[in-house]
């Protein structure tokens, strides 16, 4: 820079710098974890021992789940484990004929002589975590077990898993997510190498290394005492898994994370539940990270342990990282053009920018450690990454949203049994609304693709595949969005004049 450069030319040039290095940090970090992953398999961890079954409760939180509800209760009937020591509450918030189809099939296997009841709430006082703290007051088991509607835990989990609380130091173990429906589309894909990442990668680097892990809402398997220890469930966050997890571990207790035991879930397959979903994550770990985080930090654990907490409670600050980038890169273009004595900061923060995709890196280790091929593991990169380019416009509303005090509704993700590509959500209930976010998408495809059309045009040639993950991402986000939204507003107007017709034809066209 020399004297002749415009002030606001500096500002700017500062503000693209910062963003740039702040994405590098966490693209670092992400590079870290998928290096510390083989050194992590080699430290030692605690074992299953034997001994008498304790006494489990398995709870089960159910919102208008029509479409999974008995599939999740029969995989919880077939469990390999006493009878007599096991007790499952269904916990039943929902509001439509969910409620009757659970009812009839609890009181057909409680005249088996299953310890199952039905608890069915009127009320959605505290969402999923207020319904699981009252059925913890009913709870007989010292284990608490707990399964979101679209899983399906294989018949031996709680016999996998109950070994390990032999050791009195442990509070929670968390199984692997595996995915009925990864093969379904593009978009349940790329979220399978996303989770994977998570769970393979982060969760066993921390874990095994002494930093916090969580409980990922469902999947895994709580110490009664070590809930009540942390102050229970509460419900002033959306992520009300993440705030137990690390208010329990900041309590004393030791968590547990098990790669090799994996229970299947099945993947969002509608992109506007996906969206919900994301949304409510992203929020949650805000509003999570504003309440327990200042405390972590204070704490007197290790540094590695401080500094995994702040990485993990931030970490979907990436999102609004990624967006400012993107929205950036034209005026960056063209102020490049004209001055050029700013162009040894600009190709630095580029190379920042570049350095920081160290999360492709680790969902390519993950994707290797589930044993896919070279091809395969490189092949699903591009559309993960462009897939997080695309959900930026999502998440950072919800980001906003936490550090503006909205607490937000629990919206849980809509279930539609939806396991090979030859199914389809069209025609059942539960769709998740669009809202008119999706054009705000659309806009930044094209605001993107002609970024990357005025790269191409004045030799910015290393510019223009990075602007085309934005046009790809927030393209086939926004459309997907409002094509599936046409698609309901189609079906709902279909089911009006069906009801039209049978309301005139039992009226006589009163």
């Amino acid at each position: 820079m020399t004297e002749a450069t415009p002030a606001w030319v500096t500002v700017f040039l500062v503000g693209y710098f910062a963003v740039a290095l702040l994405l590098f940090l966490y693209g670092m970090h992400a590079y870290l974890m998928a290096g510390l992953y083989h050194r992590a398999l080699r430290r030692g961890r605690p074992g299953p021992e034997p001994g008498p079954p304790p006494r489990v409760t398995v709870q089960l939180p159910l919102y208008n789940e029509r479409y999974v509800a008995k599939r999740l209760i029969e995989a919880i009937l077939a469990q390999d484990y006493p009878r007599d020591r096991l007790q499952i509450q269904v916990l039943d918030d929902s509001t439509d004929e969910t409620v009757e189809h659970v009812a009839e099939l609890v009181a057909r296997r409680r005249a088996e002589g299953w310890d199952i009841v039905h608890r069915h709430r009127t009320e959605r006082t505290g969402y999923k975590g207020g319904a699981l703290r009252e059925g913890l007051d009913e709870a007989t088991g010292e284990l608490i077990a707990v399964f979101d509607a679209d899983f399906v835990p294989p018949p031996d989990f709680l016999k996998r898993v109950v070994p390990y609380f032999q050791d009195p130091a442990i509070g929670m173990v968390q199984t692997r997510w595996s995915h009925l429906n990864e093969d379904y589309s593009v978009l349940t894909r790329a979220q399978a190498a996303a989770l994977d990442g998570h769970f393979l990668i982060e969760h066993t680097v921390r874990n095994r290394f002494g930093a916090f892990i969580n409980f990922n809402g469902t999947a895994g398997m709580w110490r009664k005492q070590a809930i009540y220890d942390a102050g229970n469930w509460q419900d002033d966050t959306l992520t009300e898994d993440l705030d137990l997890s690390y208010r329990a571990q900041m309590a004393g207790w030791k968590f547990l994370f098990l790669p090799e035991v994996v229970c299947p879930a099945e993947l969002p397959a509608e992109v506007n539940g996906l969206k919900g979903q994301q949304h409510r994550w992203a929020k949650g770990s805000v509003q999570t990270a504003r309440k327990v985080l200042p405390r972590v930090l204070r704490a007197p654990l290790p540094g590695f342990t401080r500094f995994q907490a702040f990485v993990h409670l931030t970490s979907h600050l990436v999102y609004p990282l990624l967006l400012v980038i993107g929205v950036s890169a034209l005026p960056a273009l063209m102020i490049l053009d004209r001055h050029p004595e700013v162009a040894w900061a600009f190709q630095l923060a580029s190379v920042l920018v570049v350095a920081s995709f160290g999360h492709p890196w680790l969902y390519f280790t993950a994707q290797r450690v589930r044993g896919k091929s070279w091809r395969e593991s490189f092949a699903i990169l591009p559309v993960v990454v462009a897939g997080n380019m695309g959900i930026a416009i999502n998440n950072t509303r919800a980001l906003v949203g936490a550090l503006l005090g909205q607490h937000g509704e629990f919206n849980r993700t809509p279930k539609y049994a939806l396991l090979t590509p030859g199914d389809h959500w069209r025609g059942k209930k539960y769709r998740a609304p669009a809202g008119f976010w999706p054009l705000v998408e659309l806009a930044l495809a094209l605001y993107a693709l002609a970024a990357s059309v005025y790269a191409a045009l004045h030799g910015h040639y290393l510019a223009v595949p990075f602007l085309m993950l934005y046009v790809v991402g927030c393209g086939y986000l926004g459309g997907l969005s409002l094509a599936n939204a046409w698609v309901a507003f189609r079906e709902g107007r279909r089911r009006d004049r069906i009801r039209a017709r049978s309301w005139a034809a039992v009226t006589g066209g009163e």
